[in-house]
C-alpha cells in the first residue's frame, strides 16, 4: 500500500497529528482553523493540549442552547434507554407529539420531519413543485421557483443549481431546472419575474437574513412585500430560517420582526439542540397535505431520538427566555461593533440579534487570517466572502464573556 507523507507518523503536538490524520484519510471539502476539539460546556470549547475557547459561531446556529446543555442532554440520554430509531415503517410515541407541538409553536398545522437542513430544504422544494401542480394547477414541468441572490440553502445538486457561489456550483453540472434568481431585497425585480412567468411561479425561496452571504439583512419591509405579492399571485412563501430561526435574532423566527408569517417554514440547526441532526418544513395542511404514502419519506426523519431531542428544543423556545436573551445581548453587541465602524479597521457591520457579518478592512487581512488571530487569543469565529467574519455565539453566552470576546477583536483590529 502506498502511504503518503501526511499519512506517515507525524512528530508534534496532538494538535499535529491529530490535523495530519484528517488530512491523510479524509475529503478536503473544509479548511478548518488549526484547533482540535475535544469536549466543550456551554459557550466554551477546549481542545486536546487543554486550551480554552470562547464558541463565537455555535456550529452556524446549531447550537443555540450551548455545547452539552443539560435539558438537552438528558432529554438524550433518556430517549436512548427507550428506543432510538424505528423507520417510518412504523409508529412511535414521541412523533406524534414532536409534530403537534413543533406546528403550534410555528403557528402552522404540519409538520414533515428530515435530518439534514439541505433535506428540509429539498422537501421544501418537492412540496412547492407538488402543490403547484396538484393544488394552483400549474401544467405538468411548468413549475418554477424564485430565489435570491447570494443565497444559501445547502449542498445537493439541486440546491447549489440556483447558487450564485461559484465555489459552491462549479463543476457539478448539468444543473436542475425550474428556477429563477433575483436580486436579494428587490421587490422589483421580484415582481417583474412572477409577471413574466405568469401562473407558473409556485412559491418564492428565500433567507430573512442571509447568513453564509455575510449576514446580510434586507431592506425594511422587504419581507412584507414578498409576503403581499406571493399571496396577491397565489405563490408559496417559503422562509428558510434554519440559521434564522429558533431564537437567533431575538424572536422565535426572524421572519417576526416584520410581522410576517410564510406559508412554510424550513427549520434545522438548532432544532436538533446541537446533540442530533433535525430538520422539518411546517406549513398547513392543505400544503403538506399533497403528500401521499410512498411520495417522499427519509428512513432516520422523525426518528425517536430526533423527536425527544426536538421536544426539549421546542419546551425551550416555548418561554421565551432564549429570545429575549438574544435581543438583549444582540442590542449590547451591535452597539459594541457600531463603535468600531469608521475608524479604518470595520468598514461596516449587520446582523440582528446575537448574529453579526462584520466587514473588515482588506489592509488589515482576510477574514480567514483575522480568524486565525483570534484563535491565537482563544476566541473562535469564520470566515466568509473575502474579508468579513461572522459572530453567531450560543444564546447562553455571558455578557462578561462577550465583552471578552469584543475585547479580543478589538486587540487584534488595533495590532493591525
Amino acid at each position: 500500500m502506498t502511504t503518503t507523507p501526511a499519512a506517515e507518523e507525524v512528530h508534534g503536538t496532538r494538535t499535529d497529528r491529530e490535523i495530519a490524520a484528517a488530512d491523510a484519510y479524509s475529503a478536503h471539502n473544509y479548511h478548518p482553523l488549526p484547533v482540535v476539539v475535544a469536549s466543550a460546556e456551554g459557550a466554551w470549547m477546549t481542545d486536546v493540549e487543554g486550551r480554552r475557547y470562547l464558541d463565537m459561531l455555535a456550529g452556524y446556529s446549531a447550537l443555540n442552547f450551548g455545547h452539552g446543555n443539560p435539558r438537552l442532554i438528558a432529554a438524550a440520554k433518556a430517549q436512548l434507554d427507550r428506543v432510538t430509531l424505528t423507520s417510518r415503517a412504523f409508529h412511535h410515541d414521541r412523533f406524534g407529539q414532536f409534530c403537534r407541538e413543533l406546528a403550534e409553536l410555528c403557528g402552522m398545522e404540519a409538520v414533515l420531519p428530515m435530518n439534514t437542513g439541505a433535506e428540509a430544504v429539498e422537501t421544501a422544494v418537492k412540496t412547492a413543485r407538488k402543490w403547484g401542480y396538484r393544488v394552483k394547477g400549474v401544467p405538468d414541468g411548468r413549475a418554477r421557483i424564485v430565489v435570491a441572490a447570494n443565497n444559501f440553502h445547502g449542498r445537493t445538486t439541486t440546491v447549489i443549481s440556483f447558487s450564485t457561489d461559484p465555489e459552491a456550483r462549479a463543476d457539478y453540472g448539468p444543473y436542475t431546472p425550474g428556477f429563477d434568481v433575483v436580486p436579494y431585497g428587490d421587490l422589483a425585480a421580484l415582481e417583474a419575474v412572477l409577471d413574466a412567468n405568469g401562473d407558473d411561479t409556485v412559491a418564492v425561496l428565500l433567507e430573512p437574513i442571509q447568513g453564509e452571504a455575510g449576514v446580510l439583512v434586507p431592506p425594511p419591509g422587504y419581507l412584507a412585500g414578498v409576503r403581499a405579492l406571493t399571496r396577491e399571485r397565489g405563490v408559496l412563501f417559503i422562509a428558510d430560517e434554519i440559521q434564522s430561526g429558533l431564537g437567533r435574532t431575538g424572536r422565535t423566527f426572524a421572519c417576526e420582526h416584520e410581522d410576517v408569517a410564510p406559508d412554510v417554514y424550513v427549520l434545522g440547526k438548532a432544532l436538533g439542540g446541537g446533540v442530533v441532526p433535525v430538520s422539518a418544513v411546517v406549513s398547513s395542511r392543505e400544503v403538506l397535505g399533497v403528500f401521499r404514502p410512498g411520495e417522499h419519506g427519509s428512513t432516520f426523519g422523525g426518528n425517536p431520538l430526533a423527536c425527544a431531542v426536538g421536544l426539549e428544543v421546542v419546551d425551550m423556545l416555548r418561554s421565551g427566555e432564549y429570545q429575549a436573551r438574544a435581543a438583549e445581548l444582540g442590542a449590547h453587541l451591535h452597539g459594541e461593533l457600531a463603535l468600531l465602524v469608521g475608524g479604518g479597521a470595520v468598514t461596516q457591520v449587520r446582523g440582528r440579534g446575537l448574529w453579526a457579518g462584520v466587514d473588515i478592512d482588506p489592509a488589515l487581512g482576510t477574514g480567514r487570517e483575522i480568524s486565525e488571530r483570534l484563535l491565537a487569543r482563544g476566541v473562535l469565529v469564520k470566515d466568509t466572502h473575502g474579508s468579513t467574519i461572522r459572530l453567531a455565539p450560543p444564546l447562553v453566552i455571558s455578557k462578561d464573556d462577550l465583552d471578552w470576546s469584543l475585547t479580543q477583536l478589538r486587540e487584534v483590529l488595533a495590532a493591525g
